[in-house]
């Protein structure tokens, strides 16, 4: 039996069968994440902050309007590609979009598995199996699963690294402006995309190529990436009379006493934060992958890898926070992973042939790799759970008390400020300054806080204790949660005192 040639062309062009496989182990693993939080205490996310989108994204989807407390237009949300794709999702449904906000997160999950399994290709061109190495690593990874579960736009902006880098590794006419073109798009999700200018221009200035083809490809690259990146800077400028959402600016002040700290513990910490899992037994082959880039000047692997070391640096410097398993970090760990992976790989003798020995090593290390991945997934899945069940507990149970329990015009004191948003209908002060930007100069000062709480006449706090011990002294207590979840893990109760006037 004989096929067409157009028939032959169409099957050329089917999707190959690791990309499928990437899809369904992408769509697992967030769903066994939401399997656990489901066992332990009931589905939600696991950060406050995801409840920030949720609010931001049903009031442009029911209000036609970027705003957090409805009527009053706002720059707290850093994402504003995310928020669109959730304003979207919300009017698909009414009721809180749970299920398409997972579904989301998995489908971020699939684009990053899939791109690295590109760059993992295109790195070792005789690997022709359909069984994605790279992106089993990343679709299992649980720092990955935990950030696609989280409903937050982590992994929508791990990808777009990705995708940057494999623009700039593939042979396209085009890759450079396409990478460009990402980097502007990037930064709608995070502004942190701009640092990707580096590899970039890195790039682009070591390629071997003549100087009017490099001249070209740069004004080219950067012509693409300043469309979209002004148009950002103008929606923020509009919105709040600066070109940077306010959490770039919130963090920084809330968070700089940390900066007292020495820059290479900093450094340390925050460059550790992927080596709690699989990421242990990467690291090998990242120092190996490091050295064999700067001995045969692989350019595109030591823009990589220069990156994520010059990213970790950033938020050593800037914000320099490792709570929530690294969450700032984990859209920068995936480009780790593959360095780890393929100098590991380099390393073991991977697609040539290796002695016995070699070999031998090379399969106890990928079992090793195999069990790691495996085990970390499972605690992972635990440790989201409890995270969602403390949000659950705490800051959702404490937000639907004000909702029952206070007037429509009350005004409220709030950290953290995102299910009191969604939950309930009250004017906020938001003391984490992402909403309320005015108090940001005086953010760690409770002593101004409790004047400035005074002075615009607030009715109730909402905080943890010993977020404020001096702002909540002598207030009378209203609520207080009686959560498990927090106390376990060493935090405490949410507490809703009624404001005493100082």
């Amino acid at each position: 039996m004989t096929i067409h040639p157009l028939n032959q062309e169409v099957i050329n062009k089917r999707s190959p069968l690791w990309v499928w496989i990437n899809l369904g182990l992408a769509q697992l693993a967030v769903s066994g994440f939401v399997w656990f939080a489901s066992r332990v205490q009931s589905i939600g996310f696991p950060l406050d902050d995801a409840w920030i989108h949720q609010t931001y994204a049903r009031n442009l989807a029911d209000l036609g309007e970027w705003s957090f407390i409805p009527g009053i237009t706002s720059a707290g949300s850093t994402s504003p590609l995310w928020t669109v794709i959730l304003a979207l999702l919300h009017l698909v449904t009414n009721a809180t979009p749970f299920v398409l906000t997972y579904l989301a997160g998995a489908v971020c999950l699939w684009a990053l598995a899939c791109f690295a399994e590109l760059i993992f290709r295109h790195t070792f061109p005789a690997y022709k199996s359909n069984f994605p190495v790279a992106g089993v690593l990343l679709a299992l990874e649980w720092h990955l699963v935990w950030a696609g579960a989280s409903g937050m736009e982590t992994l929508l902006f791990a990808a777009m690294i990705l995708a940057v880098f494999y623009f700039l590794q593939v042979g396209s006419r085009y890759r450079h402006s396409l990478a460009g073109l990402m980097i502007g798009i990037g930064v709608w999700v995070r502004p942190d995309a701009l640092t990707l200018l580096g590899p970039l221009l890195f790039v682009l200035f070591l390629q071997k190529s003549d100087s009017n083809s490099r001249l070209k490809s740069m004004v080219s690259s950067l012509g693409a990436a300043a469309l979209p990146l002004a148009a950002y800077l103008i929606f923020n400028y509009l919105i709040s009379g600066h070109i940077w959402p306010n959490t770039f600016y919130a963090k920084q002040a809330e968070y700089a006493s940390m900066q007292e700290v020495s820059i290479l513990i900093r450094f340390g910490k925050i460059a550790s934060l992927p080596l709690v899992g699989a990421g242990i037994l990467l690291l090998p082959g990242f120092f190996y992958k490091f050295y064999r880039s700067i001995r045969s000047r692989e350019v595109y692997w030591l823009a990589a890898i220069i990156w994520w070391l010059g990213y970790s640096l950033v938020y050593a410097l800037q914000l320099p926070v490792t709570y929530q398993h690294g969450r700032y970090l984990i859209p920068a760990m995936p480009v780790f992973f593959l360095i780890g992976l393929v100098g590991s790989l380099e390393g073991l003798g991977f697609g040539r042939t290796a002695k016995p020995l070699v070999r031998v090593v090379g399969r106890a290390w990928a079992g090793a790799a195999a069990i790691v991945l495996v085990a970390f997934f499972v605690m992972g899945g635990n440790t989201y759970a409890k995270d969602v069940a403390i949000i659950n507990t705490e800051m959702v149970a404490a937000a639907n008390w004000l909702n029952a329990n206070t007037a429509p015009d009350d005004l409220i004191a709030v950290h953290d400020i995102g299910a009191v948003g969604y939950f309930t209908h009250r004017r906020i002060i938001d003391l984490a300054g992402l909403v309320t930007p005015e108090l940001i100069p005086f953010i760690r000062d409770e002593d101004r806080l409790g004047q400035f709480l005074s002075q615009q006449d607030a009715d109730y706090l909402m905080t943890f204790p010993d977020w404020y011990p001096n702002l909540t002294k002598g207030q009378e207590i209203v609520y207080q949660s009686d959560g498990e979840y927090s106390p376990a893990a060493g935090g405490e109760n949410m507490t809703v005192y009624r404001w005493i006037r100082r």
